[in-house]
């Protein structure tokens, strides 16, 4: 498996304009492709981040990673997307998720509703938003044709079925989780592996590219022994198990480059996002694999 590789860093922790500017231009400057915004309420509100993040900056591109579409009627989201995409010259790529914080319903006096209706909510938004950006009398019409490049992230077959379906990336968070939305375990590799191979199986014949969420970055020249303190504080997996899942790079930045190209092989993971408290220690990943 070959492919060229893209770099993205989500931002996660609210900030001064002063300090949000600064901390985009750094990840620029350090060669990330993507800067992203998470959408969760305790953090900064997504499309207003990305058009400071596009003042900021010149050449990154800049996605939601990735909105909770239950919080967001189809129609008013549109205006949102393609009114941010005017603002910040078509850069902008859309990642949408079902939501899976049962806190952040309550937190907001809405039903935490089952599973499979986030889904229905999800499907009904990515249609909803493609019927509109084809729609001529659409205002702001969408900058990019037919609109901003659709992200969808999640495990489960009937999500991998929708962005099997519609979207141009498919993110792969690596970590299972229950009704209750509680992350239970990280997923392990032959897992991750099976769910690539599902979504493989639905494509018929589309090209799409492949995300992974690595949130776990950690620099040492002892990559056994940073194994072996992981498997301290992620459950459920062995530490022979642990060294082979793609969501947690260890070892020299020369090993995690390694781990990263023998990933694109394994999975066709070739689009690599990391949280922004890794964005200096990933770095040096960056140049030499570019």
């Amino acid at each position: 498996m070959t492919g060229d590789f893209r770099f993205g860093v989500n931002m996660t922790v609210p900030a001064s304009r002063d300090e949000w500017v600064e901390k985009c231009r750094k990840a620029e400057g350090l060669g990330f492709d993507v800067i992203g915004a998470a959408d969760h309420l305790w953090m900064a509100p997504p499309f207003p981040a990305l058009v400071l993040a596009a003042e900021a900056t010149e050449r990154v591109r800049l996605n939601t990673y990735v909105l909770n579409a239950a919080f967001y009627n189809p129609v008013v989201l549109a205006r949102e997307v393609t009114g941010t995409d005017l603002f910040i010259d078509g850069r902008l790529e859309l990642g949408l998720g079902a939501g899976y914080i049962k806190e952040e319903f309550e937190s907001t006096g809405m039903p935490w509703p089952s599973a499979g209706k986030r889904i229905d909510h999800l499907e009904r938004t990515v249609k909803e938003l493609k019927r509109l950006y084809a729609d001529p009398d659409h205002r702001p019409a969408p900058v990019q044709k037919p609109g901003p490049p659709l992200l969808i992230a999640g495990r489960g077959d009937r999500l991998l079925t929708l962005a099997a379906e519609h979207a141009d990336i498919i993110a792969f968070p690596g970590a299972a989780r229950v009704p209750d939305g509680a992350q239970v375990k990280a997923e392990h590799a032959d897992g991750i592996l099976e769910r690539v191979e599902f979504v493989r199986g639905k494509l018929n014949g589309r090209e799409v590219e492949l995300n992974v969420l690595t949130p776990q970055v950690v620099v040492t020249n002892d990559r056994a022994g940073a194994i072996e303190q992981a498997s301290k504080q992620i459950a459920g997996l062995t530490v022979e198990q642990i060294g082979e899942i793609p969501t947690f790079l260890c070892g020299t930045h020369e090993q995690m480059a390694e781990q990263i190209r023998a990933n694109r092989e394994r999975y066709g993971f070739t689009y690599l996002t990391v949280l922004e408290g890794s964005m200096d220690a990933f770095a040096p990943v960056i140049e030499l694999l570019k």
